[in-house]
């Protein structure tokens, strides 16, 4: 975890980086910090020569004087507000270029052990938070510091008596606030992982909305959801507990000081010593001038607190190596497709082993498919030949290479994947199919569809090829959702082919245009098909037969149901479920 000090020099450097802004900012704070000070001592001269004294052209000319600043200030207020937020912005794009370019590299064993919730949070809210460090915190310190010295050198100028008497402040106003930096530091963290355990709760359950309709968990969930949001109330709560009660102990010193001046000046004043009233006024505007900076500074501790969390949870992802290894050098714009599975071993879980030693060979434009119960690790194969986990040892080879000798985008776009659960985003089809390849025209895109016979069922849709899908494709159903994906599929043109469950919990019409689009895409090309259903891969050219992580048997379908074992039972299962269907 990193200090507070370390990110806020990082977040300082970055704001930095901004340099015309950034030192436009630096300058501006200067001038409002001399020219905020200059005004009470303007007022001393003006009460004491142009009132007392009834210099009346004295007093107008003072008086044109403190208009100038005031209007000076509020235009150098105007600017440093407008840069300090347009740095802000640009450092919080910046950012989150950052984060997102690193998630979308990370690996599939990150985002199995983070919510989605929790790293929205993170991409959306947390970085939001920093922006506050900019314009609220770091640049308007700065200015804040610079007042409260200059106001400090002005006064000893003014009047040394009257400026040691307003330092015994300070003392205390540094310990205060000390204490209230610490406890809220502690009180911004645990808001922000409420927030954060809220955004995934509200993700996760709006994403299974209809699970939760089915089994009638509605009340269930919104006492969970009620739980939740309590304690996000109640940690920011705690932020405006403490915040709300600084600034009435801030008052109360400021008050006491003021007393304190005006009592020791009036003493001075009796017994005829070195003070005019003009000084004596000018000291009240310098503990208010002095005491509205340090308020401010404990207002912005409040955002930088707030911004620090957040950077530091922002940070920590952008920093983080959960990049998969991609150190392979290979590139190659076409594969011949052999595979070869040599002894693998692998968990996603240390000591939990799904593949106990998994080796089989693919030739060049075979078609193989894996069966298996439940949970035999038929969809884990797939998952390791597209690297989207790394094997714990022994070897994958494509064309007799090692997969990690690789770039993993040439492995990648050499192996197409239908999977049983096709994810559609919320765009057009023609979207969903080329995912916004400007290079893929829609004539290539119709010849497609055509060949693989899903044209007229894409045409069948309101807005035909421009037809907007709903989130995760929930408009569609899961058959008209497959052959989208077999078209998505057949437009690579990969040199592998895989079909992970794609015929199954369809209808039958539909499986028939998915087993002709399968009949095309398995053409010349090497195809692994997984299936549960048996009678969709009678035809392939070899069957692996999965059990607990192993291969207990391989052959043709014929070859298999002679042996009279694990398939032949299998087999044996389904065809009795089928025929108990029929009947």
């Amino acid at each position: 975890m990193k200090s507070n000090q370390n990110i806020l020099v990082r977040l300082f450097k970055l704001g930095a980086e901004k340099t015309v802004w950034f030192y436009s900012c630096i300058l501006i704070s200067i001038l409002l910090s001399i020219s905020s000070t200059i005004k009470p001592l303007i007022t001393s001269k003006a009460i004491d020569v142009g009132i007392l004294e009834k210099n009346e052209s004295f007093l107008i000319q003072m008086l044109v004087w403190i208009t100038i600043l005031t209007f000076l200030e509020v235009v150098l207020q105007y600017v440093l507000i407008l840069f300090s937020n347009l740095i802000a912005q640009d450092v919080i794009y910046d950012l989150r270029m950052k984060l997102y370019k690193k998630l979308i590299y990370f690996k599939t064993a990150f985002f199995d052990r983070t919510s989605n919730g929790v790293l929205v949070t993170r991409s959306v809210s947390d970085i939001e938070t920093i922006a506050t460090v900019y314009k609220d915190g770091i640049l308007m310190m700065f200015g804040d510091i610079l007042r409260i010295i200059f106001v400090l050198i002005a006064m000893f100028y003014e009047n040394w008596i009257l400026a040691i008497i307003s330092f015994m402040i300070l003392p205390v106003m540094y310990f205060i606030t000390r204490f209230f930096q610490k406890t809220l530091k502690k009180v911004f963290a645990d808001e922000r992982n409420a927030t954060a355990r809220l955004n995934s709760f509200v993700q996760e359950r709006l994403s299974g909305m209809s699970i939760i309709q089915l089994f009638n968990r509605q009340k269930i969930e919104f006492k969970k959801f009620e739980s939740i949001n309590s304690e996000v109330t109640k940690a920011y709560l705690k932020t405006v507990f403490y915040f709300s009660l600084f600034f009435p102990i801030v008052e109360l010193i400021s008050s006491v000081a003021i007393g304190f001046v005006i009592f020791t000046g009036a003493l001075m004043l009796n017994y005829k010593l070195s003070v005019s009233a003009g000084e004596i006024i000018a000291f009240v505007m310098f503990i208010n001038m002095l005491m509205r900076p340090i308020r401010q500074i404990a207002d912005r501790f409040n955002q930088i607190q707030r911004g620090v969390v957040g950077a530091e949870r922002v940070l920590n992802l952008i920093d983080s190596h959960e990049e998969l290894n991609n150190s392979g050098t290979i590139e190659c714009k076409k594969i011949d497709g052999t595979i070869s599975f040599q002894n693998v071993h692998f968990s996603y879980i240390e000591n939990e082993e799904i593949l106990k030693g998994i080796s089989f060979d693919v030739k060049k434009g075979q078609t193989i498919a894996i069966v298996g119960t439940t949970g035999a690790g038929k969809s884990t194969i797939i998952n390791l030949l597209s690297r989207f986990y790394d094997i714990s040892s022994g070897k994958i080879l494509i064309d007799g290479i090692s997969v990690k000798e690789y770039k993993l985008s040439a492995i990648r776009s050499q192996i197409a994947v239908v999977l049983q659960d096709v994810f559609l985003f919320n765009s057009s089809i023609l979207e969903n199919i080329t995912f916004g390849d400007k290079n893929i025209s829609i004539e290539e895109v119709i010849q497609a569809a055509k060949e693989i016979e899903v044209h007229d069922f894409i045409m069948s849709l309101p807005d035909g090829y421009n037809h907007k899908v709903s989130e995760r494709g929930n408009s569609m159903s899961l058959g008209q959702r497959q052959l989208i994906s077999f078209l998505r599929a057949y437009l690579v043109n990969p040199s592998i082919l895989v079909l992970d469950e794609a015929t199954s919990s369809v209808d039958t019409i539909t499986e028939e245009f998915i087993q002709k689009a399968t009949e095309k895409l398995t053409q010349n090309r090497t195809s692994i098909i997984i299936a549960h259903r048996l009678a969709t891969v009678q035809q392939a050219d070899k069957i692996l037969v999965l059990n607990k992580g192993k291969i207990v048997e391989q052959g043709t379908h014929t070859e298999l149901l002679k042996n009279n074992s694990t398939y032949f039972n299998l087999y044996q299962s389904q065809f009795t479920e089928d025929n108990e269907l029929v009947n």
